[in-house]
């Protein structure tokens, strides 16, 4: 059995986070969308806006830098829309994940973060995040920064066996305001 050093939790972690063949797991809240005040359609059905297709694309470099294996994504358009740039840089396919649904219980979440394969990138939203990481961390995983709950957050989850142990968030990506009137 591995013990952990004494004092282990002082020691520097964060190049466990930048391993290529890391066990890792990513959980992105989807990119900025058009608001749902003006849209007439039905919500499932709402695309990004100008804006938060900037913020997917940034999310994607950032992203297309690891090792990622598979894309699941809530079938809200614009959480498959938020992996449709990560999903063309690393020639993978944007498969829907029902569980990844808004206004969905979190309990399934946490069941596919357990059975997707390491390097899993997962988007849904801003109800289902927050409560997944809160229930991470009532399971004992250790919180790295300060919670971000923005739009196209990354939250990075390190997993070791059919655990979660740690993990950080990546703030939204920040946007020149020139990139951000197109």
């Amino acid at each position: 059995v591995d013990c952990p050093p004494p004092f282990a939790h002082r020691r520097d972690l964060s190049e466990d986070f930048t391993m290529g063949k890391s066990a890792e797991i990513y959980l992105i809240r989807h990119s900025k969308a058009g608001e749902r005040r003006v849209w007439n359609g039905q919500d499932v059905d709402r695309p990004l806006s100008k804006t938060g297709w900037k913020q997917s694309q940034a999310v994607a470099r950032r992203l297309s830098k690891k090792n990622i294996t598979a894309l699941y994504a809530s079938p809200y358009v614009r959480c498959m829309q938020t992996l449709e740039p990560l999903g063309q840089l690393a020639g993978l396919p944007v498969q829907p994940e029902q569980r990844l649904f808004e206004d969905e219980p979190f309990e399934p979440v946490l069941a596919l973060i357990n059975e997707v394969e390491d390097g899993s990138v997962l988007c849904s939203h801003g109800d289902i995040i927050p409560a997944v990481i809160n229930a991470l961390v009532r399971r004992g995983m250790e919180v790295e920064t300060p919670p971000d709950w923005g739009k196209a957050s990354v939250w990075v989850l390190r997993r070791k066996g059919d655990r979660i142990t740690r993990g950080k968030v990546w703030p939204p990506p920040v946007l020149s305001a020139k990139s951000t009137k197109k």
